[in-house]
Formats: C-alpha cells, structure tokens, sequence
C-alpha cells in the first residue's frame, strides 16, 4: 500500500526502495503486480522433472537403495542435494509399498545377550562399481563376519557369493579375527541352508564339521532380533540378522 501510494504521488522505484528500506527489484515486483505481500515465490521442484524416472526405477527393484537412485538422476542433471532428494522420495510418496517391510515397523526389538566367543555373525554385503584396483569384477562382495558379543568385525572381498568362495572368505575372516567361536549364525543364503526350510546343506554341514562349529540359521521375516553391529546390512524381508546403518 505505501509503496503504491508513494508511486501515485511522483515517486521514483529508487526513491521508494530507499525510504521502505526494500530492494528496487522487490518494489518494482510489487508495483507491476507479480508479486504479493506476504506471499513467497515457490522454487520450482528440481525433483519434479525426475519423479517418473524413480517411480519406475522403484517400481522395477523395489528395495533399490537411494543412494544408487540418487547417483542415476544426477548424471541425467539433477542439482539437488541426497538430503533434499530423500525428503522428495518421501513427499510424493515414491517407493512402493513393501508388505514385508510394512510388517516390521514399530515391531519389538530386543537385545540378545551373547556370551563372549559364543557366535560370529556372516553376511554378504554387495559392493557395486569397485574400483578396477580391487580385481574383483563388475560387483565385489563382501563377507562380514562379526562377533555377536563384542561387535568386533572383520570383512574380505570375494569374486563370487558362490561355495567355494564362501568357504575362502569365511576361513580368511576367521584368521582376521584370530580364531572361531562355538557357533556361526547366516540368513538363509542358498551356500548354506535350503532356504525353503532352514536346513543346513551336507557340503557345509561338513564345512561346520572341519571347522567345529555349530551353524544357526536365522528365522524368516525376523529382522528387528539383532545384536547391536557397528556394520549392519540386509533387509527384513530375507529374515537377516543384521540392518543396513549408513
């Protein structure tokens, strides 16, 4: 309204700026009518022009993480940050809806207490684009195992996730962490158990026999009974011991 009235009496737009203590580009908006007190500009969403992209993205590999999402739009000319890009995921309600994954929030946790050297923790955690120095191919994997008391954790680089290699890393890992304790516990990856029922395979029933261990499976759909691992990973849909954090 000053600015208006000012303007009806003479006023030039450097005059008016000056004595209302406002930019010259914010009175001339306001006197040629684009913009309106009180009433901000909205920045059109650097998001929007990608949305279709990761709806698809997400709809083709619904647990697709969002760092590797985020990576993607930004060779095609995203601007935004990974935070603003997580919160846009969210706003438009991007992900599919996962039942499993639905199932397990808000569900009970509890810390299981574990003697020390009674268990080691294995998993394999996919690590995609490794540096060509690694020598491990297109996707390196990585067997973590942890001690279920300490958290204490050691980890080697693996070619394949096939027996084999398995039965390579998980020997590595042992001398990494000086020894074996009294039990291995695995999700329900095919190298070890038939995933249908749980039950461990005769090749590593005889793995578990060389080495004197007792093997454990985890239980389906059973992802918030965890110990607390500083390196965590998996899903709770695959009935995994572990949870990915960062």
């Amino acid at each position: 309204m000053d600015a208006h009235a000012l303007r009806r009496q003479g006023w030039t737009i450097s005059a008016i700026a000056r004595h209302l203590g406002r930019d010259r580009k914010t009175i001339r908006a306001y006197l040629n009518g684009e913009r309106v007190p009180q009433q901000r500009r909205q920045a059109p969403d650097a998001f929007v022009p990608f949305l279709d992209y990761c709806r698809q993205r997400l709809a083709d590999e619904l647990h697709l993480w969002a760092s590797t999402l985020f990576d993607e739009i930004v060779e095609l000319g995203y601007a935004g940050t990974y935070s603003t890009f997580t919160r846009a995921l969210r706003r438009y309600e991007v992900r599919p809806h996962c039942e499993p994954c639905h199932a397990s929030q808000g569900r009970d946790r509890a810390v299981i207490e574990h003697p020390p050297g009674e268990e080691i923790q294995f998993d394999w955690i996919e690590l995609p684009d490794p540096p060509a120095a690694w020598g491990v191919g297109a996707n390196a994997h990585l067997l973590v195992g942890a001690l279920a008391h300490s958290g204490r954790w050691r980890a080697v680089l693996a070619e394949s996730e096939d027996f084999p290699h398995l039965v390579q890393a998980l020997d590595a890992v042992l001398r990494k962490l000086g020894g074996t304790a009294r039990k291995w516990r695995f999700d329900r990856m095919a190298t070890v158990c038939y995933p249908s029922s749980g039950q461990v395979t005769p090749a590593f029933a005889g793995v578990a026999k060389f080495y004197g261990v007792q093997v454990a499976i985890c239980p389906p759909r059973r992802g918030n009974r965890k110990v607390r691992l500083i390196l965590r990973s998996g899903h709770p849909d695959n009935g995994s011991c572990w949870s990915r954090e960062g």
